[in-house]
């Protein structure tokens, strides 16, 4: 196993209220931002929670992981739906390492044109 992600969860969840008790502005913020990307209601919970898994993996975030595995579960995702937005995060991955590169190629040629 590479973590305990439930003991990790529970120790991060715990610093960030250290975190909002030192600057509950900030939290309230974020709770804001989070309350208003819900409240359309246009998607349910499941939908929401399977998005911030593929988004957690494309940002590199294990707190968001942690946390949003729990929610896509309790709102009744099935490991394939969580395995299919994670292939969803792979291959824009893959394709955004592909439109960087070229973007490389792009920056090389600008080189020779000084």
């Amino acid at each position: 196993m590479m973590q305990d992600w439930n003991t990790y969860r529970d120790s991060l969840l715990q610093r960030v209220g250290d975190v909002a008790k030192l600057t509950p502005d900030v939290m309230r913020g974020l709770m804001t931002i989070e309350g208003a990307a819900m409240k359309s209601g246009k998607l349910e919970p499941k939908i929401h929670e399977l998005i911030a898994l593929a988004v957690a993996v494309t940002t590199r975030c294990d707190g968001c992981i942690a946390v949003h595995t729990k929610k896509a579960v309790e709102h009744g995702a099935s490991l394939e739906e969580i395995t299919e937005a994670l292939s969803v995060a792979i291959a824009l991955n893959a394709g955004a390492a592909l439109t960087y590169s070229a973007r490389v190629l792009e920056a090389h040629a600008a080189l020779a044109v000084k």
